[in-house]
């Protein structure tokens, strides 16, 4: 009977992470995505929003800070591109167990408590200062800001045919004790092996 019940978890594990993974792949590739309930074509708030929630599926922390008891939370770093569009995205869902709570903050130094972190285009103008409080503190950075996966960025969300994909800085994540899933690295459209030049 115990066996059953473990082969029953592991079977529901495996069917949510299955599903998560057709999430992220149809905000990739489909123009009418399943992963929202509206019949018309997503706005790209909604796309970028979506990939902010599904990302946190797709990556472990391997520092205590995946162990704090809280929320998950994600957070917006300056002037706010969402709305109210992320919010309802993540209402209601959960990331590792934890309940999805999403903060606007306008300083670096309030990002202790977020375990993704937006940074807005209204920070560009420091941004290197930013990335580098942000690897200290461990934190999956993502932006639509130009090259930011080249310029030390954790996950750079990009526009390429019509469409909102990503790129990836996989020794920036190492660097801020990320393993990002092989699923995740497969659908990224380029994987960056090194961190950029100071």
């Amino acid at each position: 009977m115990e066996r059953t019940g473990r082969s029953r978890s592991v079977v529901f594990r495996s069917s949510l992470h299955a599903r998560s993974l057709r999430c992220l792949f149809a905000v990739l590739f489909l123009p009418f995505s399943i992963c929202f309930a509206q019949d018309s074509r997503p706005t790209e708030s909604q796309v970028k929003a979506a990939y902010l929630y599904n990302f946190g599926k797709f990556v472990e922390w391997t520092s205590a800070r995946g162990t704090v008891s809280g929320p998950f939370q994600i957070c917006v770093l300056g002037r706010d591109p969402f709305g109210a569009v992320l919010d309802s995205t993540v209402n209601g869902e959960s990331i590792a167990g934890k309940k999805i709570s999403v903060q606007r903050i306008h300083r670096i130094q309030d990002a202790t408590g977020c375990n993704i972190l937006f940074i807005s285009s209204s920070e560009e103008g420091h941004l290197a200062t930013i990335l580098s409080e942000a690897e200290r503190m461990r934190l999956l950075t993502v932006s639509d800001i130009p090259h930011f996966a080249e310029r030390g960025g954790v996950i750079g969300l990009v526009s390429q045919e019509d469409r909102i994909r990503f790129e990836v800085n996989r020794s920036t994540a190492e660097e801020s004790h990320l393993l990002l899933s092989s699923e995740l690295l497969k659908v990224a459209i380029r994987v960056i092996e090194r961190k950029p030049k100071s």
